[in-house]
Order: C-alpha cells, then structure tokens, then sequence
C-alpha cells in the first residue's frame, strides 16, 4: 500500500473540508475524497467540485441510492428496525455503506488509510471504523475531528487561512444528516430536552397547522415484502419512498423527538423527519401480521429489537447480524398485499389491508350468521390449556388442608 495516500468520506461540510488539508499537512498524504448519493439532495457534483479546489488528488462520486434502499433499508424495513422503537435508524444505515466504497476506493488506490469527520462523542464514529474493520481489517482508521480538538470557531478560522470556502457567517447552529429514508437534526436549542424544537428545523413536514382539511388515502402493494405499489402505479422502490416523503410531509406526518441512548454512553436529543419511512415501517408490520401465525407475530419482535440494536451500535457485517437477515427474508416472503393509510393533522392510521395470503378467515371470526367456528371444540380445548394451572391449584390446596 502507498505510504501516504488517504480515502476520505466527504460530505462537503465544514468538518470534512477542512480535513483535506489537515490530512495533507499532518500525513504528506495524498487525499482522495468519496462522497455516496444517498438522496440527501445535495448537489453532489458540487461537492465534487469543492474537494477538488480544496486540494483533493482525486474526488469520487457514487450514486447508490438503489443499492442502500434494496440492500441496506429494504432488510431493516424486514426486520423493522426502529432504536428504541422511535428511531428508523436512516443515519445508521448509511453508514456500513459509506465504509464500504471507502474500502473500495481505498483498495484501488493502495492507500494506507481511510478518515472520516466523526466527533469522538457521537456513534458513527464507531458505525464507520468498525464496518471498515469488518471489511478490511489491515487499513488504519483517521479521524481528525477526534485528534485535532478545534473549536467550530477555530476551525472556521483555519479554513480562511487556508482557503477552504466556508460560508461568510456561521451557520444556522443545528448538526443535520439526512438520506432518503430519514432525516436528523442535532445542536443549537434542541440541546435543552425541555425546549420545543421551532418550525425552522423542519424541512420535509409541514406543521400540522397548515396541512390539508382533508385526508389522503394511500393504497400500498407489497410484493414478496418489497413495497412496489402505490395508489395502483408501479414504483422503483427510491421513488416510492420519495413520494411517501412527499406526501407524508405535506400532512404534517414524520416529525420524532427523542432523547435516545448513545452507544458511547451519553443522552442526546434528537429530532427526526422520516415521513416515508414511517408509513411503510408501519404498513409492513401491519401486512405482516394478517399473513403470519401467532407465533411468527409474538416471537418476531424480540428478534426486531436486536437487529435494531446490532445496527444502532454499528454491527451491520456481524455474523448475527446476517444470520437475522435470513430469518427476516424468509418471512418477507409471504408479505404480499396492499395496506390502506389515512393521513390527517400530524397522524397516520392504517385503515385496511387484503392478501392472497391473509390468515383471517372471516368465517372463523364472525359472530353473525355464516360462524364456522366449533364452539363445542373450546371446552375440551379450556380444560387442557388450564390443566396445568389447575393440577397445581388442587396440590396447593391439599397442602393447606394438610392432606399431603
């Protein structure tokens, strides 16, 4: 490997900016520059353009926004991976990915190293190092924002010695990281849990003051467990989710605010936007309970929280983690059908869903003329199931009579 050539992950901010010439200086190194479209909506030929004026020797582009929803989100919809059941994890997701085409990069061009913009408080620093380590265990791991100790202020001043364009006054004081599936704001007033978070942080969702007076109804297909259909039109599942952003968004729906547990032991508050992600988390789940039995339904959830925990604290290429996309996909099979959302004020509700495979047989379940159900079957069927609780009844009793 070349001794003095650095992958970097790029995203265009300050942090990662003014990394390209710390890199250079520290190192002597040779700083090539990997930014993923993830649907965050950035220009990302722009970004391009800016590392490459900073001093970057070559900046790569990779759009992959099919390849995260179909092999990063697609499996945490499966397992519905939500931390703390608050959190669709859209940051967490991105992040074994970004590892993944900076090994890539890193590979091709020898280098010694790859970096990244992390703090040393916050949890993608972890997501990322282990991920890299996962997939390439002899590359070493830079982080400069962990080593170098700049204040925001400093740091700005840096990039104006050094030619680094930053914007002419400080930015709005919010730490924002957003993909297709979600969006997150941090920093600035919402470090004070008690403080409402003001409008201005919102960017996807309207307040639900200002939606429509009127409801809107949305009919979700779903193919094998992949969200294919909606409103009766075929979708690339990018699309699908994007207009689920839309429309989630202009009636109020997606808005989390969550004090959550960070894996390097700190409460933080976060505010989230994920409108899309949401509805289809919840449309999913809903599918999958009409076509599943009993004990898939109640057994699956245990499984649910782990596999978001293992994504949370940066375990994506765990062999646990792989051996519970198998148990998910395997289920994911039968999830075919269409969900019915209402979207109103801020709320969404599931109003109906049909399957091919749908295990509610209304026969089984009415109570009116048509009832199929075996009535005489559920005294036989009482007596065994409380057979247990009442041998130890009867025990219990005799003891107390001194009978045993």
């Amino acid at each position: 490997m070349g001794k003095n050539r650095i992958v970097l992950a790029y995203s265009g901010g300050l942090d990662t900016s003014v990394a390209i010439r710390w890199l250079q200086e520290q190192y002597d190194a040779e700083v090539y520059t990997v930014t993923l479209d993830l649907g965050q909506g950035k220009d990302v030929e722009e970004v391009q353009k800016k590392a490459l004026s900073i001093g970057a020797k070559e900046a790569f582009v990779f759009d992959v926004q099919e390849e995260f929803l179909n092999e990063y989100v697609l499996p945490a919809l499966w397992a519905q991976a939500v931390y703390e059941k608050r959190y669709p994890l859209a940051t967490a997701l991105s992040r074994p990915l970004i590892a993944k085409y900076l090994v890539k990069v890193a590979e091709e061009k020898g280098a010694m190293a790859v970096a990244h913009g992390c703090t040393g408080k916050g949890n993608d620093q972890v997501r990322i190092e282990v991920s890299v380590a996962a997939l390439n265990p002899d590359l070493k791991v830079i982080a400069p924002a962990r080593i170098w100790g700049l204040t925001r202020e400093q740091e700005i001043e840096y990039a104006n010695a050094n030619g680094i364009p930053v914007p002419a006054t400080l930015e709005r004081p919010y730490s924002i990281d957003q993909n297709i599936w979600g969006r997150s704001i941090e920093c600035g007033v919402l470090e004070d849990p008690w403080v409402e978070p003001p409008e201005e942080v919102f960017e996807w969702t309207r307040n639900p003051k200002e939606t429509p007076d009127e409801p809107a109804y949305l009919e979700i297909g779903f193919e094998n467990g992949v969200p294919t259909l909606l409103r009766g039109q075929y979708y690339s599942l990018f699309n699908l989710v994007a207009e689920l952003n839309r429309i989630g968004g202009e009636h109020g729906f997606g808005r989390v605010d969550h004090v959550e547990n960070r894996l390097v032991g700190i409460k933080s508050r976060e505010i989230y936007e994920c409108p899309g992600a949401l509805i289809l988390l919840a449309a999913y789940k809903d599918l999958e309970n009409l076509v599943m039995p009993r004990d898939v339904t109640h057994f699956k959830p245990y499984l649910e929280e782990k596999y978001a925990q293992l994504v949370y604290e940066g375990l994506w290429y765990s062999p646990l983690k792989e051996a519970l996309d198998a148990f998910m996909k395997k289920l994911a099979e039968q999830v075919t059908g269409v969900v019915r959302v209402k979207l109103f004020k801020g709320n969404m509700t599931i109003v109906g869903r049909k399957s091919d495979y749908s295990l509610y047989d209304f026969g089984l379940a009415t109570y009116d003329r048509g009832d199929l159900f075996d009535h005489k079957a559920s005294e036989g069927f009482i007596k065994l199931w409380g057979l247990p609780i009442r041998t130890q009844a009867i025990v219990h009793k005799k003891v107390k009579k001194g009978e045993r």
